[in-house]
């Protein structure tokens, strides 16, 4: 008997004296790394189907072949075992499970708790009075949806503070255009400003109906008070409406508050696609797309949801499937959404009518983002053979980490990693140097101390830099490429390293190594992605440089200031802001900022009045 043979008896035969009952299981590697977690209302017949000789999919399979034991913990319930399992889900992040964005890096748009309340992007949903929406598909969305609010409602766009600011300054010139209702004049008051806020809150929630009908009526009263200009701001309030309703698609009755679930999979890829009906109208729509060697198993979908929907704020009185599961799992999601939203959610499969419908649409858009997934997949795919052609690399280049050096003079030397997987930048794992141990501007010194403390990491347990990567593309000519050549044989390492070669007007030429240039102009696919690489390295080095020198040059101005230095500078820039906020406080403002006395204030306001 092999030791595979063996592993898999051993594991079926543990699996086997498991309990009937609800519960979470955890598997883990040979190293006792989780690397998958579970949930079954029956754990015994769960557990046991890993390790008999059934089909399985390309994931599940991978999975199973790493399992080295498991472990297990009983639940009273399914509802308790599916919280477990959310929890558990979050604090490995397990490799095998299906991968959602951390909540914090969802976009919200959040309305403050404010005497003049502000309409701001957040990726932080935090436990305060605030209100807030979303979380939207992407950043994009939800910036679009400020700047339009924005402009239709006549918000502030700046970076001024109410009342704190009023009367401080001149109107900007969008006070003058009529594209800012000109809170720094004083003229609007709290109350007037909120109710333009409450007006935001219903639009972001899709009741563009209902605040068109009240612009509408407080239109009229001024018309019919004689105030006319007034109403003439709520009939361009009222067309600005109408742009907005044009974007939004009406795709059910106006009452209608409702998510719809599709579910798409083939042999190649799987699609969840989830539609954000509020007010009758489809305000947003996420989809998760997942390649073949990540299928998601049919009893993963409840899971999946449950971790989706407790990352949401707004959860609605129901949710709609387009795809068959067994009552059992639609009660137990229906009873998970009540658990942690406190309403009742009715979670159903339509057979016909407007709601059938729906679903029908959502299971189609499902299977058109499976096969857009799949072309572009494919599209990579054969880009990344062609550029492992073109180097001579013997494996594919699923990982490709570049570096690139910044610095002003001999100062702020920045050193930065980005990657690059499957052909799409890998954002999450991208790492910024200091360089310090170099003196002067060594450009081929500083390269090396990058990729040392960068390789010094390969046995974290940090995902991102316990990844070998598969090519190593340095900015830069073949001087680069030898230095970083001399440090992997020092390391004892066999990685493709490859210079970015720029022409003259600093743009991508070609590839090099230690002795020869390799040019990939011919190759538009390749060319294209090396230039897009090399493009964004440099963008994201530059940018983390820049970041530094500002850092320094706000806190050095103010430790020019007696009895104050680095710490106190941090603190007091972290309570106002910026340098502008605080050339504008009082004495007891900053005296009030943990750390800052009495004395530190008057050296400070003294200062800045100079």
């Amino acid at each position: 008997m092999n030791r595979d043979t063996d592993r898999m008896s051993r594991l079926l035969q543990k699996a086997n004296d498991l309990p009937l009952c609800p519960g979470v299981y955890i598997m883990r590697d040979v190293r006792g790394k989780v690397i998958y977690v579970g949930k079954s209302r029956k754990l015994k017949s769960r557990v046991s189907q890993y390790f008999q000789n059934s089909e399985k999919n390309l994931k599940t399979a991978r999975m199973v072949a790493s399992v080295e034991d498991f472990d297990c913990y009983i639940c009273d319930t399914e509802i308790e075992a599916l919280s477990l399992e959310n929890t558990l889900i979050k604090q490995y992040a397990p490799k095998y499970n299906i991968r959602l964005k951390d909540a914090k890096s969802y976009p919200y748009i959040k309305i403050t708790d404010e005497e003049y309340p502000r309409l701001v992007f957040t990726r932080r949903r935090e436990s305060d009075k605030a209100r807030y929406f979303g979380p939207y598909s992407g950043s994009g969305t939800a910036y679009s949806l400020i700047e339009l609010l924005s402009r239709t409602l006549r918000l502030p766009t700046c970076s001024r503070r109410f009342p704190r600011d009023i009367g401080k300054e001149r109107p900007c010139i969008y006070y003058q255009m009529g594209r800012c209702s000109g809170l720094c004049t004083g003229n609007v008051t709290p109350e007037e400003h909120k109710a333009t806020m409450r007006f935001a809150a219903e639009l972001l929630g899709g009741k563009v109906r209902d605040v068109k009908r009240e612009i509408e009526a407080e239109m009229y009263a001024h018309a019919e008070a004689e105030r006319y200009e007034q109403a003439a701001r709520c009939r361009d309030t009222l067309s600005a409406l109408d742009r907005i309703g044009e974007r939004q698609k009406v795709v059910a009755s106006p009452d209608t508050e409702q998510d719809v679930i599709a579910f798409y999979a083939d042999e190649l890829c799987a699609c969840i696609s989830i539609f954000y009906i509020r007010a009758g109208v489809l305000q947003d729509k996420n989809d998760f797309l997942f390649g073949a060697d990540a299928l998601p198993e049919p009893e993963e979908l409840t899971a999946f949801l449950c971790r989706h929907y407790a990352m949401r704020e707004d959860i609605p009185p129901r949710v709609l499937l387009s795809f068959a599961t067994d009552d059992e799992e639609i009660a137990t999601l229906s009873e998970y959404l009540h658990h942690i939203c406190g309403h009742r959610v009715q979670v159903r499969i339509p057979e016909r009518g407007e709601l059938h419908t729906l679903c029908d649409m959502a299971q189609k858009n499902a299977a058109e983002q499976a096969r857009l997934f799949v072309a572009e997949t494919n599209r990579t795919e054969g880009t990344l053979v062609r550029l492992a052609e073109i180097l001579n690399l013997e494996c594919y280049p699923a990982r490709i980490e570049a570096y690139d050096i910044s610095n002003i003079g001999a100062e702020h030397l920045t050193a930065g990693m980005i990657v690059c997987e499957e052909g799409k930048f890998k954002k999450s794992d991208y790492r910024t140097f200091r360089i310090g141990s170099v003196e002067g501007t060594d450009d081929y010194a500083s390269m090396r101390e990058a990729l040392d403390r960068r390789l010094s990491h390969l046995a974290d347990a940090d995902g991102s830099f316990s990844n070998l990567p598969d090519l190593i593309l340095l900015d830069g000519g073949r001087g680069h490429v030898s230095t970083i050549r001399e440090l992997l044989n020092e390391r004892g390492l066999d990685i493709p390293v490859f210079g970015m070669v720029k022409d003259d007007f600093h743009k991508t030429r070609a590839l090099c190594t230690e002795n020869e240039e390799i040019s990939i102009a011919r190759v538009q696919d390749v060319f294209t992605l090396i230039y897009r690489i090399q493009e964004e390295v440099h963008r994201y080095t530059i940018g983390r440089m820049t970041q530094a020198k500002r850092k320094t040059v706000r806190t050095s101005s103010l430790t020019k200031i007696p009895g104050i230095g680095d710490a106190k500078a941090k603190k007091l820039l972290s309570a106002f802001g910026g340098l502008a906020a605080l050339k504008k406080a009082t004495c007891e403002q900053i005296a009030a900022v943990p750390g800052i006395s009495a004395k530190d204030a008057d050296n400070i306001v003294a200062y800045f009045r100079k």
